[in-house]
């Protein structure tokens, strides 16, 4: 709806992009002691997760044009982006540099025993710069409901036209705000260690639902009935369960062999003399 440039070069849409990854990169600095990351691992998580973000929009891009050429039979690339396409192949990137330079940097393995309190407190970060992002869409006027009658409707110049039209991306803002809250409290107050799952599972059922009140073009998945959308939100929710029992089963036995193992500091001599004037009275 104004698309028109707003400083630097940029619109609306993409300053609240930027927006939505500062606030992201904020809210990992602010909580990682919290959430029980050393600052070795969170220097080297935040390096992961700056690669991530670009090498995402890319994947974002990719899996757009992936949908459109199912739906059309034409393959081209720059249609628009994906948050699912730029999701999935942003932890790709973050999981490959996190296991493969963490190899060799971390001797002592610390990325391994703490990779999970790392997923934990990433999950939020990436939804609140998503709630962020769909302020943009909104601005922007893509990402658009269905026409409507109804008092939930706005005014929007979407799809080449204006029309009242449910404001999905608004709804989505809010509940991805709220979803953000919800894990954020979960993993600095409470140290829970399946946000991720619960992000999963949470916006997996979210976006199967307001597919149906989408009115944008949603591609093609492959299955007649299946948005590709709703198509990744069951598998979205299926991993999510999933990681739950791969983790709580498996995994986490196996991070807890990394754990550090803390060494008793040397004494001073005077302390060694102060045990032995001690000793010598007990006598």
């Amino acid at each position: 709806m104004f698309p028109n440039e707003v400083f630097l070069g940029l619109d609306l849409y993409w300053w609240m992009i930027v927006i939505g990854v500062l606030a992201a990169m904020a809210c990992f600095r602010l909580f990682y002691e919290q959430a029980g990351l050393s600052t070795r691992v969170f220097n080297f998580s935040l390096i992961c997760a700056v690669f991530g973000i670009f090498l995402g929009y890319l994947s974002a891009v990719l899996f757009q044009s992936w949908y459109a050429y199912l739906a059309s039979g034409v393959f081209e690339f720059g249609v628009g982006a994906t948050f699912y396409g730029g999701l999935i192949g942003a932890i790709a990137v973050v999981l490959a540099i996190y296991f493969g330079a963490g190899h060799f940097l971390f001797k002592d393995k610390r990325h391994l025993y703490e990779f999970n309190r790392m997923l934990s407190l990433i999950f939020p970060c990436i939804v609140i710069a998503h709630a962020l992002g769909r302020v943009g869409c909104l601005f922007e006027g893509c990402c658009y409901g269905a026409v409507t009658d109804s008092w939930v409707g706005i005014m929007m110049y979407s799809g080449g036209e204006w029309a009242k039209r449910v404001p999905i991306q608004l709804f989505e803002a809010i509940f991805l705000a709220l979803l953000f809250l919800v894990l954020l409290f979960l993993v600095v107050k409470k140290k829970n260690e399946y946000t991720m799952s619960i992000y999963f599972i949470a916006y997996g059922v979210w976006r199967f639902v307001i597919e149906y009140f989408r009115d944008d073009m949603r591609g093609a998945s492959g299955i007649s009935f299946l948005t590709p959308s709703q198509l990744t939100a069951i598998l979205m929710v299926l991993a999510g369960i999933a990681y739950i029992f791969f983790y709580k089963y498996w995994l986490k036995a196996r991070l807890e062999k990394f754990a550090p193992t803390e060494k008793t500091p040397p004494m001073s001599e005077g302390e060694g003399q102060n045990e032995e004037k001690t000793d010598a009275q007990a006598g």
